[in-house]
């Protein structure tokens, strides 16, 4: 078969290139998303309008993370299965997270509406940001089920090798949200709202072009009623292999929400808008590293599911490299261009001193990023949870949580 011809090759580098080059601009293209809305916001709405959507931004990296468990350990069995020649279960995997999606999307929209005020106040909402982030949450929340479709679909596309296909739903998407923002922000004066409106419209759009390609014959995979009954053990393996980047997103929130309310009690709103400011950026410099990654992982997993062990052991050692340069380049422009930077979202020139100063740490030791992700997605793709999972968990669980919650009472 053609996608698996494609998998097949021996030329590892030529391949991970060919993946990791569009999922890559599919990844950059991902973060715009949050970052052309704290641009606008910034433009249009002021301070308060950022730290709301700073506020908002951890609760939606909980929605994602549904996106990230379906998405990720759904790929890795789809991989492994057409390295086995088994497109039945393939195909069922398909239909079985398609399934859980949208039951899982149900559940956590109406958890989240029903306890809207709680959740914001928790994750930092002060009485100035509250109505701000309110009507963003509001709204993006609301479309839960369009966040974590994208992601798994995404996903699941890319493991049997389109992955030209999945970086043209995200640059679908990543453009019509750039065109709609300044529409509903400046011309309909929405605000946030409208933000999140541009938002939420893109995300649709990027779903239904990439259901489309699904169901178009051009793929392997398929998405018919007889795979959409939710089959157990397959949802099990789906899971043991997700939850890693369930939890690395999860506890990615709880350190977002904890950084929230330790700013506001030492720095106020200001402080949680630059914090929102830097945090989009860092995201914007690491996506590569994760488009690397995410273009290492079906090689891996084909090579694997088909005994080529020494196939495995070389895309690794490559995507490592890559990823390292890549990061390594984000740090040089994090700490040569913190200011000009900032300017991009804001022209508050308080704001613009905090933000730059928080840049210059916070991307101190970035280089070794790329280390980590890559080292993480090849216990995914090989179908290894438990170091997955520990992996994913070290650096917030045991390390800054804990330094979030210890350091500011020694640094006024």
């Amino acid at each position: 078969m053609q996608n698996n011809n494609i998998l097949a090759d021996n030329n590892i580098k030529k391949l991970l290139f060919k993946l990791s080059l569009p999922a890559t601009a599919g990844m950059i293209v991902m973060a715009l998303y949050n970052v052309v809305d704290t641009i606008f916001v910034g433009r249009g709405v002021g301070a308060l309008g950022i730290a709301g959507l700073s506020i908002v931004f951890p609760i939606q990296m909980m929605v994602m993370a549904f996106g990230h468990l379906f998405g990720i350990g759904g790929a890795s069995v789809v991989s492994r299965s057409l390295g086995e020649n088994n497109i039945r279960k393939a195909n069922s995997v398909v239909g079985t997270i398609f399934s859980s999606t949208v039951i899982f999307s149900v559940i956590i929209t109406i958890g989240f509406l029903v306890f809207k005020e709680q959740l914001l106040v928790l994750f930092g909402a002060s009485e100035g940001i509250y109505p701000y982030a309110k009507d963003y949450y509001e709204i993006i929340v609301f479309a839960s089920i369009l966040f974590i479709a994208a992601m798994s679909t995404n996903s699941l596309v890319r493991a049997e090798g389109h992955a030209k296909v999945a970086m043209n739903t995200m640059i679908i998407g990543a453009v019509l949200n750039i065109i709609l923002d300044p529409i509903f922000i400046f011309t309909f004066k929405m605000g946030v709202r409208g933000a999140a409106w541009a938002t939420v419209i893109s995300q649709f759009i990027a779903v239904v072009y990439i259901l489309r390609f699904v169901n178009s014959g051009k793929s392997i995979l398929k998405i018919k009623v007889k795979h959409l009954r939710i089959k157990l053990p397959i949802l099990k393996e789906v899971f043991a292999i997700g939850i890693s980047s369930f939890m690395r997103n999860v506890a990615g929130s709880l350190v977002f929400a904890l950084f929230n309310r330790a700013l506001g009690a030492n720095g106020g709103d200001l402080a949680i808008a630059a914090y929102g400011i830097v945090q989009r950026f860092l995201r914007f410099l690491v996506m590569p590293t994760i488009g690397i990654a995410q273009g290492m992982q079906p090689i891996a997993g084909y090579n694997y599911g088909a005994g080529r062990f020494d196939k495995v052991r070389e895309v690794n050692k490559i995507a490592i490299i890559w990823a390292t340069c890549v990061a390594s380049f984000g740090f040089f422009v994090a700490q040569l261009f913190p200011s000009q930077m900032m300017m991009i979202f804001t022209d508050d020139p308080d704001l613009i001193a905090m933000g730059a100063n928080a840049m210059r740490l916070m991307m101190l030791m970035i280089p070794v990023v790329g280390f980590h992700i890559v080292g993480t997605t090849i216990f995914q793709a090989l179908g290894k949870a438990l170091p997955s999972l520990i992996l994913s968990m070290s650096r917030e669980i045991l390390f800054l949580i804990p330094l979030i919650l210890v350091l500011p009472k020694f640094w006024d």
